[in-house]
């Protein structure tokens, strides 16, 4: 049994990542900006009220702790204070670092994203080795890349800190915690979601939520300090992402097909709103141009270094909507 901390355990994947490592038999310490309530609570969990800013907290935390997974991020397409993105996902995990170093942790796993290798050039799958953009496309991503940079800096001095990056997650989690990808599941479920952007060939790359936990864990345990390691699974069009959702719910909507000018068009009218009146927006302009390049992935490193492994397109897509299903049942 193992004492692990894990920041960014009421959120997705943090939320999974603990109940998993906690069913495992470890002692699970979870550090959240707001408690959740005592009937939402897992067995084998310890809860700590603190945020990443807060060093004595995270010092306090970390005590006796053998293992790290920083996993807490800001990651919505939009922040009133564009700082935020800095403050929360650069200095927060630098504070973690810090942290770590400071308990004599042996090993901090870091949660990236796989934005920060950008798109695919002439149509073949990014990798970690792959030559980077010169542009990144959104906040979230640059504050990912700067976050990497400290992580690298920190392993390159002995630091053991190993960086993995996640694709589009989807799969059963906590009902509080419904990401992007599960949502707009969810919302075609209900025949509420009948458009994908442009003509729908749009690739992206699409994992099942336990292989990202199992990723995580063969990182603490074979992965090499410094290195990163993408989390992917299945490169995947918007038409065939949508069709082996039909295909597992019975349900097939006629989808529409929203030009990406459309899209942009209606982004800017969301982000001058949100610069008015603070609302905040659905998406926003940096995000629509995300629809206009490719993001099919390679994780073959992480497979070859790690054994990591992926589920089945059609199954991870079968039992999620299985799962989206029973959260509509009175």
């Amino acid at each position: 049994m193992k004492k692990i901390l894990i920041t960014g355990a009421s959120g997705y994947i943090g939320g999974v990542l603990a109940e998993r490592l906690a069913a495992d038999g470890n002692q699970v310490v979870a550090l959240v900006r707001t408690l959740p309530e005592s009937g939402n609570r897992s067995a084998g969990i310890t809860w700590i009220k603190g945020d990443l800013h807060d060093m004595p907290k995270l010092n306090e935390a970390m005590r006796e702790v053998e293992q790290v997974y920083h996993v807490a991020a800001y990651a919505q397409p939009w922040a009133k204070d564009r700082s935020t993105f800095q403050r929360i996902n650069v200095d927060g995990a630098e504070n973690v670092f810090q942290a770590a170093e400071n308990q004599g942790v042996r090993r901090v796993v870091f949660t990236s994203t796989a934005g920060v290798f950008g798109p695919c050039r002439n149509n073949q799958p990014v990798h970690e080795g792959s030559q980077p953009w010169t542009r990144v496309y959104t906040a979230y991503d640059q504050s990912k890349i700067a976050a990497e940079n400290l992580a690298k800096a920190r392993a390159a001095k002995g630091q053991e800190i190993v960086i993995v990056n996640p694709s589009r997650v989807y799969g059963p989690g906590h009902p509080a915690t419904i990401n992007a990808v599960n949502k707009m599941m969810q919302l075609y479920l209900k025949g509420m979601f009948r458009f994908m952007p442009g003509d729908g060939t749009g690739m992206g790359n699409y994992v099942y939520i336990d292989d990202v936990i199992n990723g995580h864990i063969l990182a603490m345990k074979k992965g090499i300090p410094g290195e990163n390691y993408i989390l992917g699974g299945e490169n995947m069009s918007y038409r065939s992402f949508f069709k082996e959702v039909a295909n597992a719910s019975a349900k097939h909507f006629h989808m529409l097909h929203m030009p990406v000018g459309l899209m942009q068009f209606s982004a800017w009218i969301m982000q001058l709103r949100a610069n008015w009146f603070g609302i905040p927006p659905a998406i926003t302009p940096e995000w629509v141009d995300r629809f206009k390049v490719n993001w099919m992935l390679s994780h073959q490193k992480a497979s070859d270094v790690l054994g990591y492994q992926t589920t089945p397109m059609d199954q991870g897509i079968n039992n999620t909507v299985h799962w989206l299903e029973s959260l509509q049942k009175p």
